[in-house]
């Protein structure tokens, strides 16, 4: 694609019919509003100076805090003690600058003030040890006169940026650009704020609404609607709870207080819980997709942290029958894989399986993925009865250690009680974060997908330590082979190691 669109560029030149340039769209930065909420811009107008800067004593310039946005104007125009001032050049009367910077201007930099809430202005320069990447940040607390100090370049550049996608271009070329201002300032010692970026998706939900004669909209509310549905389970129509009339059923928009479909996460939580509305946000869609809330979603969520909850209580009594007091990975008796029974091995390879792909999705910040992991490490859970000998507890114990863990930081308040009710020792919080075993995943035995001239046929177990050789007699001799190869010997056999083998008639 490039080169051809170089080629067609290079005969329109050699035509003088045209050129290739580069077009950028990178404008000057207005940052002047008409409006009272902003940063105020330090300038007086003097009748005899002109424009004058406030003088650094006397800055910074403070809003006045009492002044009422009624939507006739900037205040900042009526209220005599701001506007009116004396100038700092000749002493005679002159106004105040009125006009506010763009709010872009402080969320272009407050992160980093965050690094050094209290700075001062000539905090010594030092820098954190590399060694010592947990140790205290350097720099003495102060006063606030100085933007930041030697804290902030312990802190900064930033690991991870994750914020809504409508600030994908205007605040982070901000940022940017007053990094760089700060950089050539010699307030920092970096060049870009940050490292990493993750645009997250909006929370979208249902609109519905009604339109006046005069074309005017008048917004309804979602949970003020009661709808009705096809046999297919989809919306038809829909009234207001309010007075019980017909309403329009909108477009799914992004939750805004102009379109009234924000939803009240305190109705969840006092339906649900707040571990509810956690797991249903964190499990519904990747984090840089779109979220639509549903009720559906959230029920789902709910239903699962209850079965969590009542597999744990059913087999809280199995844990203890034995006399012992549970205990996480790291500080209860390791199994012993060479006496324990295949199906029970192989149960625990699943589960440490899913601890290390959970783990994977955590570092990639797919957070559905990590709760989907934890569904699974329940759903196989559930087939182990603990009661049924000691090995089949221990697999239990370890295996709920490893879910509520895993949990935690999704459904904090019903993993704490159930880590205590089960009496792993320590706090939840203070656990280490479990981990895959190794030698758990190691297994006997490896399945291989059959394929006959590339069609999937089925699938053999073979010993881990079979060499090419006896995977192809094992290959010939399964069932599937036989009932496909039709007596036929194969012309050429294809073993890809670990993964499949392909018969070629």
């Amino acid at each position: 694609h490039g080169k051809a669109v170089d080629a067609i560029a290079a005969d329109l030149a050699a035509k003088h019919l045209g050129e290739k340039k580069t077009q950028f769209r990178l404008r000057d930065w207005g940052i002047s509003r008409q409006r009272y909420w902003g940063t105020p811009i330090p300038i007086i107008h003097c009748d005899a100076c002109g424009v004058v800067p406030v003088p650094e004593k006397d800055l910074p310039v403070v809003l006045p805090e009492d002044l009422v946005p009624d939507g006739s104007g900037n205040p900042l125009n009526k209220d005599a003690r701001f506007l009116n001032v004396k100038c700092p050049k000749c002493g005679k009367d002159a106004k105040r600058e009125t006009d506010t910077m763009d709010t872009f201007i402080d969320s272009a930099w407050y992160y980093m003030r965050y690094t050094s809430p209290n700075s001062a202005p000539n905090s010594a320069p030092n820098s954190a040890p590399n060694s010592a990447p947990n140790s205290a940040p350097p720099g003495a607390p102060g006063n606030s006169e100085a933007m930041v100090d030697a804290r902030n370049d312990y802190w900064m550049p930033m690991d991870q940026y994750i914020g809504g996608i409508e600030h994908a271009v205007l605040h982070l070329l901000y940022a940017r650009f007053w990094t760089k201002v700060m950089r050539d300032l010699g307030l920092v010692k970096f060049d870009e704020p940050f490292t990493n970026l993750l645009c997250q998706g909006m929370v979208v939900c249902e609109t519905f609404y009604r339109q006046a004669a005069d074309g005017k909209y008048t917004w309804v509310n979602p949970a003020d609607v009661d709808l009705t549905f096809d046999d297919k389970g989809r919306p038809v129509s829909a009234v207001s709870k309010l007075d019980g009339q017909p309403v329009v059923i909108g477009g799914t928009e992004k939750m805004a207080k102009s379109k009234n479909n924000g939803v009240d996460p305190q109705a969840i939580i006092d339906a649900y819980g707040a571990d509810t509305a956690r797991v249903f946000m964190m499990n519904t869609a990747p984090p840089e997709q779109m979220l639509e809330w549903n009720e559906d979603g959230v029920k789902g969520a709910s239903r699962f942290l209850r079965r969590v909850w009542a597999y744990v209580y059913a087999q809280r009594a199995a844990l203890a029958a034995d006399g012992t007091t549970g205990g996480t990975a790291s500080n209860h008796a390791p199994f012993n894989l060479s006496k324990l029974d295949p199906a029970l091995a192989k149960t625990r390879r699943e589960l440490h399986g899913f601890i290390r792909d959970a783990n994977r999705d955590i570092a990639r910040i797919q957070y559905n993925t990590v709760v989907s992991f934890a569904i699974k490490i329940l759903n196989t859970l559930e087939g182990v009865q603990a009661a049924a000998n000691t090995d089949a507890r221990e697999l239990v114990r370890e295996g709920l250690s490893m879910l509520l863990r895993l949990l935690n930081p999704f459904a904090p308040h019903i993993t704490h009680v159930l880590w205590n009710e089960l009496g792993y020792q320590g706090d939840l919080l203070d656990a280490q974060w479990p981990v895959e075993d190794a030698k758990a995943l190691q297994s006997d035995t490896v399945e291989l997908m059959l394929q006959v001239n590339g069609k999937l046929r089925g699938s053999i177990a073979v010993p881990a330590s079979a060499g090419k050789d006896a995977i192809e007699q094992l290959a010939l001799a399964s069932e599937a082979a036989q009932r496909h190869l039709e007596g036929k010997p194969p012309k050429k056999i294809i073993v890809v190691p670990g993964r499949l083998i392909n018969l070629v008639v």
